[in-house]
Order: C-alpha cells, then sequence, then structure tokens
C-alpha cells in the first residue's frame, strides 16, 4: 500500500486523479491482480450483494475492480468515477460485459432515482464535505428494499483521516431499517499486508 502521503484513502480532495490512474492498480486493494486479494475481496462482496442478480451503482468506481468483481458475481454495474481516466480505465476493465461506466460526481451522479438495489462505495464518504446530504441522496437511487455497501475506515496516527464507524452508523440511521458493521481489520488479505487502523463495511438495508 502507499504511503500517507500518495494512497488515495489519505489524499487531499483536490488529487489529481487522473495523473494517478496509470499506477492506481499497483496496489493489492485497488487492482486486486494478487489471486489471494482478489479472492478474498470477492468472498466479502459475495456476502453483502444480494443473492440474486441486481443493479449495483459503484460511486467513486475507481479502474472498476469492485464491480468487475460484482459483474462476475452476476450483477448489472453502474460505476461513476469524477476521473476521466479512471473512467476510461475502468471501462477498458469492463469492456463486452453488462457494465456502464460514467463520468460524474459521486455525491450527486449523473442517474435516476430509485434505479438500484445496491449503492456500493468504498473509500469515498469519508472526503466528502456533507457524508449525510450525500446518504439522504444516495437514498433516493435505491429501490424500496435496497441496500448500501459502504467500505470505510479512520487511517493514520499523528493527523488520522477517515469516518468512524460508530459516526456513519449513526448517520444512517434515519435512512435505513438494519445497519451491519462488519470489521474488516483483521483480515490482511483484502489489503495485502497486516494493518492495525480502523478498516470496516456497513451493510445498511433501507
Amino acid at each position: 500500500m502507499r504511503s500517507e502521503n500518495t494512497h488515495r484513502l489519505a489524499a487531499a480532495p483536490e488529487t489529481d486523479w487522473d495523473a494517478q490512474a496509470a499506477a492506481f492498480d499497483d496496489e493489492p486493494d485497488h487492482g486486486l491482480r494478487d489471486p489471494e486479494v482478489r479472492l478474498a475481496w470477492a468472498d466479502r462482496l459475495r456476502t453483502w450483494l444480494p443473492g440474486h442478480p441486481a443493479d449495483v451503482l459503484d460511486l467513486g468506481c475507481g479502474t472498476g475492480s469492485l464491480s468487475l468483481l460484482a459483474v462476475e458475481q452476476g450483477h448489472r454495474v453502474t460505476g461513476v468515477d469524477r476521473s476521466p481516466a479512471m473512467a476510461e480505465r475502468a471501462r477498458a476493465k469492463l469492456a463486452g460485459r453488462p457494465a456502464t461506466i460514467l463520468c460524474g460526481d459521486a455525491v450527486a451522479p449523473p442517474v435516476g432515482q430509485r434505479r438500484f438495489d445496491v449503492v456500493l462505495v468504498r473509500h469515498v464518504l469519508w472526503a466528502l464535505p456533507d457524508p449525510a446530504a450525500a446518504l439522504r441522496h444516495w437514498r433516493q437511487l435505491l429501490r424500496p428494499g435496497g441496500r448500501f455497501v459502504l467500505v470505510e475506515g479512520v487511517w493514520g496516527t499523528l493527523g488520522p483521516v477517515g469516518i468512524p464507524a460508530a459516526r456513519l452508523t449513526a448517520l444512517l440511521e434515519p435512512l435505513s431499517r438494519d445497519v451491519r458493521v462488519e470489521r474488516l481489520s483483521d483480515d490482511s488479505l483484502l489489503w495485502g499486508k497486516d494493518v492495525d487502523d480502523e478498516r470496516y463495511a456497513v451493510v445498511a438495508t433501507v
């Protein structure tokens, strides 16, 4: 994983992600090139997503690695990323598959309301200026009975960044009828190394 100065998790919102796109997949949990890391994410995703073919909205999809796993599990995916270079790499990765990749803002993605069964977001929500407002808007994109799948955390020691699980679950309570937190810090295969910070997934049904 990259150092805190360059890793997407700890980068400033104004980071030039077009410039970062070429090397983005070099990180184990980004490109999922290591078979064990890829399998670890695929196994987790299978438990978070519906057991039947569903419409998944992957916001801040980056180069499309999680989108690809979702498609391989039988889902239809719409990915959105604000970086044209990231979106282009995602399109190439998902070419010929039931997926659409759009360039746009994750906070207000260029999609219609109540179209999706899942809103999937990894390491994006913490960096938004108003995560509560983003969640309220994303809630409108879900069909009745849909779900949020949010992978987040808190990284760093001297100047930690991120969103604690307790805060995220509190934000979701008015929007969801069931909220489940799954700790991810102790699964080194997901990250390609041992980690000692807070990493987790929240699955919230609306």
